[in-house]
């Protein structure tokens, strides 16, 4: 790999100073961790009295933890009669493939039956919940509308309100809970991508969110799930905060966390976004790029073993730096690199694939870019949908909000 480090910290100082031009920058935000935050599943007392006796499921991956011990070693441990567990995408361990179908089986530590959420059934049939009383829902979320874990709080949701089961959601932080920002989704491009009408980032817990999904009347038919939610102690929604574990393969730091809302559009083009090197959602590149000053060569690894343009040198830019030094300062996703990317593709015949207008939630951003739009052009596009969404969002707030 060849990394050109004056060009890419000559390009975080232009980029912020342009940003600061605007007024948005915002470095009041204290940073937490783990240590200053009691999550959700911390709060034992809210929740071990409600599984007493119970028949318990829990939907979770690697993120849902009691301190450094996995939840369902924990319920298990304090005689919680856990039946099952239901994993996401990336399954119950975290490994998997983005987009790889994930297999039902057994887990080899605990010996309960693991049933995937992201295979065969997008959502628990009432097969997997006829010997139920309550399920957990613990995953760590990323607060971006196509991190599909919302999709998988949705479908548990409505599988609970159709069976009559109830829900706890055990609530942690958002680390890109901080601000709003994105196109807001499109009926027409609802799918397992993003399913509800948000912008890109919605400044939300997962705790939070699910009671919009209640309240807003979005399951099947209008039905309502039993719904509680454990919430948190410590967080306001003018923190940042750092996760102490990686919520997908793929997601392995924080630059990569903060760098996700804006190159996560990537994902719906012909541009590679690190898969299969180690700064994933960290570089951007295609073998036909030029003028470029960054190479590098996806490989195989674990949770992308067949990565876009797979031992192929692709050109392009190292933005780690940006993510760490930058981006956890700015209140916005950044299209200056979709723009430019697609301005310095030779043939921009098939830049945009099939999957780009359900990242986007609509079939404008596409045409804006085209066209020729400039960022502001486009942001500003945005207003009017992402005003509606906060008239939403502020009814189902539970912290101290950023505005």
């Amino acid at each position: 790999m060849k990394i050109n480090k004056i060009y890419t910290i000559f390009l975080i100082i232009i980029l912020a100073a342009n940003a600061d031009a605007q007024g948005i920058i915002q470095i009041s935000n204290s940073i937490k961790t783990i240590n200053d935050i009691k999550v959700g599943a911390d709060r034992t007392q809210e929740y071990l009295p409600l599984l007493l006796g119970k028949s318990v499921a829990v939907v979770a991956n690697q993120s849902a933890k009691i301190k450094s011990t996995h939840l369902v070693d924990s319920l298990l441990a304090l005689g919680v009669n856990v039946k099952k567990v239901f994993c996401p995408e990336h399954g119950f361990r975290g490994i998997a493939d983005a987009g790889k179908k994930v297999k039902t089986y057994k887990d080899s530590k605990t010996g309960l039956p693991v049933i995937s959420l992201y295979g065969k059934n997008l959502k628990p049939v009432p097969a997997d919940l006829k010997d139920l009383d309550i399920l957990i829902f613990d995953i760590q979320d990323v607060g971006v509308r196509f991190y599909t874990y919302l999709s998988t709080l949705h479908n548990v949701m409505e599988a609970c309100a159709e069976n009559n089961k109830q829900l706890i959601v055990l609530d942690r932080p958002n680390p890109n809970g901080y601000y709003i920002d994105g196109p807001v989704m499109e009926d027409a491009y609802k799918s397992f991508l993003g399913m509800h009408s948000v912008p890109i980032v919605y400044g939300m817990t997962i705790g939070e969110y699910a009671q919009m999904i209640n309240g807003e009347s979005w399951l099947k038919g209008g039905e309502k799930c039993n719904l509680k939610v454990i919430s948190l102690d410590g967080y306001s929604h003018t923190d940042l905060y750092e996760l102490p574990i990686r919520p997908s393969p793929n997601l392995p730091n924080m630059a990569s966390v903060y760098m996700y809302p804006s190159l996560g559009l990537f994902e719906g083009t012909i541009v590679s976004v690190g898969r299969g090197t180690d700064l994933p959602f960290q570089v951007i590149g295609h073998p036909s790029l030029q003028k470029t000053n960054y190479t590098f060569i996806p490989q195989p690894k674990e949770g992308a073993m067949d990565p876009k343009y797979k031992g192929q040198v692709c050109n392009g830019y190292n933005l780690y730096n940006f993510g760490t030094e930058y981006m956890k300062n700015t209140k916005k996703i950044y299209l200056y690199w979709l723009i430019g990317t697609y301005k310095n593709t030779p043939d921009k015949t098939n830049f945009f694939d099939e999957n780009f207008n359900y990242h986007a939630g609509n079939a404008t951003l596409q045409k804006q870019i085209k066209e020729g739009a400039d960022e502001d052009e486009i942001r500003k596009s945005w207003e009017e949908g992402i005003n509606k969404f906060k008239i939403i969002r502020k009814k189902y707030l539970l912290y101290k909000d950023f505005e």
